[in-house]
C-alpha cells in the first residue's frame, strides 16, 4: 500500500528525479527547438536572398542576349533575306550561316547560356556551331504549341534537340521570343535561349533545410521550373504552395499543419519571375531533438530504477517489522485472524520501540479472536432460537383458524366437507411436526399450500379465487418451510375486508439463480408507510418485537423475519401496493440445491 514507509520512500525518489529530469528535458526540448528553428527560418531567408539574387544576375544574362539578338542588324537581315522570294537558296543558306556564327559569338559571352537557336513555321531552324537544320518535327514539341497558343515565354525543364545534337544530354530550361514583333500570332521567326538546368539547380541544393527539407524553384503558376519529380508526387507539397500564392508577402515562413498531426515549415521568397519555396517538416527537421529526447528519457528510466534498488535496500532494515505489522492489521480487518498470529512471531524478542508495538499488537489479536469466536457461537444460538421461535408462532395461530371452520362445517352438519377438512388438515399436520427440519423440498412446500387452499374454498366456495402458476424445475430445490401460507392467508384476509369476492395469484418461479415466490391479490392495498416499516424491520434484523406481537398481526412480518435470519443478506423482497387495488409481493430466495442420499 501506498502509506507503508518504504513505498513513500521509493516514490518520494522517484517524484524527485521524474520531476528533475523531466522539467531539464522539458526546457532543454523547448528551447533547442526555438533555436534550431529560429537558426533555420534566418539561414533559409538569407540563403534564399543569395539565391535570389543569383536567378536574377542568370535572367538579366538571358534577356540581355535576347535583346541583342532580336536588335542585331545581323538577325534583321537574316529575316529580310528569309522573306525575299527573288534570293536564291545559296543566298539564303549564306544568310543562316552568318546567323549561326552570331549566335555562337553571342553565345560565348554569356556564361550562363547554352545555347541559342532562331525557328522559322516553314521548318527551318538555325542554331550555335553553324547548325542550319530542316526539320518539322520541332513544330509538334510542347514548348512550341504551348508558346503559339497561350503565349507562354519560359519553358521549364526539359529535353532540347539543339543540346542533343552537341552531345549535351542535360535538360534545358528555355525563354521564348518572337523576332520582329511581340505579338506571337504575327511572327514569322521564334527565339529559343537555353540554359542548363545545372545552372540553376546546383547552386539550390547548397541551400539546406536540416536534413531532408527541399527547396523548389517554381514559375508563377506553382509549376516546377527545374527537374524536380518530387514535386508533383508529394499532395502535400502542392497544398503547402498554394498557402504560399495566398500571401501578399514578398517573403516569409509559414506554419503549415500536414497529414502526421504536426507542421510543415515552409520558408518562400517571390521574386520578380519566379517563385522560391522551401518546405521541410518538424518531424525531420528535430530529428536529432527528438532522439536526444528519447535518450534522455531512457537515462532518467535507468536512474529511476536503480533509485528503486537504493530506496528498496535502504528501507527494507527499516520498514520490515513495520511491513509486518501493517500486513497482521489489514488481515485483521478482514477478520482474518489467524493470518494476522501468522505474521508476527510469537518468541519475538523485544528490542525496541516497534518490537513492543508489534509483540502487544499480538497478545491484542489472541485476545480478540477468541472474544469474538465465543460472541459468535452465543450470536449464533441466539438466531436459532429466535428462529424456532418464530416458527413455533406458525402453527398454533393456523390451526385455531382451522378448528374454527371445522367448527362452523359441523354445525351446519356439512359431513363430506368436514372429511375432507379433517384429511387436508392431517396432511398439513404432519407436515408441520417435521420441526427440526428449516428447509423442505420447494414441491413438499407447494404441497402443502395445496392442502390449505383445498381448505379455504371449502371455507369461503364460489367468493374465493385463487389460482397457482409454476415454472422451472421444482423437485431439485428446497427453500424455508410455512413461506408461502402465511402470505396467502393473510392475502385472502385483507381481499374479503371491504368486498365480497376475494381474488389471489400465486406464482412460484424456479429459475438458475433464485427463486421467485409471488402472492398478489385484490384486497385495500397496504399503506405505504408500514410498507418503508417493513423494509427498515427487515434491514435492523432486530426481532423481539414480533415476537411479542400479537397473532393478529404475525404473518408477513413472521415471513420477512424468518427468511432474513435464515438466509441474510442474500434475501430480497419487494411489496407494491395502491389503495384498493391490492398488493403484489415479491420474495426473492436463493438457489438451495437438494442434497442426493
Amino acid at each position: 500500500m501506498f502509506y507503508s514507509l518504504k513505498n513513500r520512500l521509493i516514490a518520494s525518489f522517484v517524484v524527485l528525479l521524474v520531476l528533475s529530469f523531466g522539467t531539464v528535458s522539458f526546457l532543454l526540448f523547448n528551447e533547442s527547438r526555438s533555436i534550431v528553428r529560429s537558426y533555420i527560418e534566418s539561414s533559409a531567408l538569407e540563403k534564399m536572398d543569395e539565391y535570389g539574387s543569383y536567378i536574377n544576375m542568370a535572367l538579366n544574362q538571358i534577356y540581355d542576349l535576347s535583346s541583342l539578338v532580336y536588335n542585331s542588324d545581323v538577325t534583321k537581315s537574316w529575316d529580310i533575306a528569309l522573306s525575299d522570294p527573288s534570293l536564291s537558296s545559296g543566298e539564303k543558306m549564306l544568310s543562316n550561316i552568318e546567323l549561326s556564327r552570331f549566335l555562337t559569338q553571342t553565345t560565348n559571352n554569356y556564361s550562363g547560356v547554352s545555347s541559342v537557336s532562331i525557328y522559322r513555321p516553314e521548318g527551318l531552324w538555325i542554331s550555335i556551331g553553324n547548325q542550319v537544320v530542316a526539320d518539322k518535327e520541332f513544330l509538334e514539341e510542347p514548348w512550341y504549341k504551348d508558346f503559339m497558343q497561350n503565349g507562354n515565354h519560359w519553358v521549364s525543364a526539359h529535353n532540347d534537340q539543339v543540346e542533343s545534337r552537341q552531345s549535351k544530354p542535360y535538360q534545358v530550361v528555355s525563354l521564348l521570343l518572337p523576332i520582329g514583333t511581340f505579338e506571337p500570332s504575327l511572327y514569322k521567326s521564334v527565339m529559343k535561349v537555353n540554359v542548363s538546368v545545372d545552372f540553376f539547380l546546383e547552386p539550390l541544393k547548397r541551400i539546406h533545410l536540416g536534413d531532408s527539407g527541399t527547396i523548389f524553384l517554381l514559375d508563377q503558376n506553382g509549376l516546377p521550373i527545374l527537374s524536380q519529380k518530387e514535386y508533383a508526387s508529394d499532395p502535400e507539397t502542392i497544398r503547402n504552395v498554394e498557402a504560399v500564392k495566398t500571401v501578399r508577402a514578398r517573403q516569409g515562413v509559414l506554419y503549415v499543419p500536414n497529414d502526421r498531426g504536426m507542421n510543415d515549415i515552409v520558408v518562400y521568397k517571390k521574386l520578380n519571375q519566379w517563385l522560391l519555396v522551401g518546405i521541410v517538416s518538424e518531424q525531420d527537421l528535430y530529428a536529432k531533438l527528438y532522439t536526444l529526447r528519447n535518450s534522455i528519457i531512457l537515462f532518467t528510466t535507468l536512474l529511476l530504477l536503480c533509485a528503486i534498488l537504493v530506496a528498496t535496500w535502504l528501507s527494507h532494515g527499516i520498514t520490515k517489522p513495520l511491513s509486518r505489522l501493517a500486513s497482521a492489521m489489514r488481515s485483521v480487518q478482514k477478520g482474518d485472524f489467524a493470518h494476522a498470529e501468522s505474521r508476527i512471531s510469537a518468541d519475538q524478542i523485544v528490542r525496541n520501540e516497534v518490537g513492543y508495538v508489534t509483540s502487544t499488537f499480538r497478545n491484542m489479536v489472541t485476545q480478540l479472536r477468541h472474544h469474538i469466536k465465543t460472541e459468535f457461537e452465543l450470536k449464533l444460538l441466539r438466531q436459532q432460537a429466535e428462529y424456532k421461535a418464530l416458527l413455533l408462532q406458525i402453527n398454533p395461530h393456523f390451526l385455531f383458524n382451522t378448528l374454527e371452520l371445522m367448527s362452523s362445517l359441523s354445525m351446519q352438519q356439512r359431513t363430506g366437507d368436514t372429511v375432507k377438512v379433517i384429511e387436508s388438515l392431517g396432511k398439513m399436520m404432519r407436515f408441520s411436526l417435521r420441526i427440526s427440519e428449516d428447509l423442505v423440498p420447494l414441491q413438499e412446500e407447494l404441497t402443502y399450500l395445496k392442502h390449505y387452499v383445498s381448505i379455504l374454498q371449502i371455507r369461503f366456495g364460489e367468493r374465493l379465487h385463487i389460482s397457482t402458476q409454476e415454472e422451472g424445475d421444482m423437485d431439485s430445490r428446497q427453500m424455508v418451510k410455512f413461506i408461502l401460507q402465511p402470505l396467502v392467508e393473510n392475502a385472502v384476509k385483507y381481499s374479503f375486508l371491504h368486498q365480497t369476492i376475494a381474488k389471489v395469484v400465486i406464482r412460484v418461479y424456479s429459475e438458475p439463480e433464485q427463486v421467485r415466490l409471488i402472492v398478489e391479490d385484490n384486497g385495500p392495498g397496504i399503506a405505504e408507510e408500514l410498507i418503508q416499516r417493513l423494509y427498515a424491520e427487515s434491514l435492523s434484523s432486530q426481532f423481539d418485537h414480533i415476537l411479542n406481537t400479537g397473532s393478529r398481526q404475525i404473518g408477513l412480518r413472521n415471513v420477512l423475519a424468518r427468511c432474513q435470519l435464515y438466509y441474510g443478506g442474500r434475501f430480497s423482497f419487494t411489496i407494491e401496493s395502491s389503495q384498493g387495488q391490492g398488493t403484489r409481493i415479491e420474495l426473492i430466495l436463493p438457489v438451495q440445491q437438494m442434497l442426493t442420499k
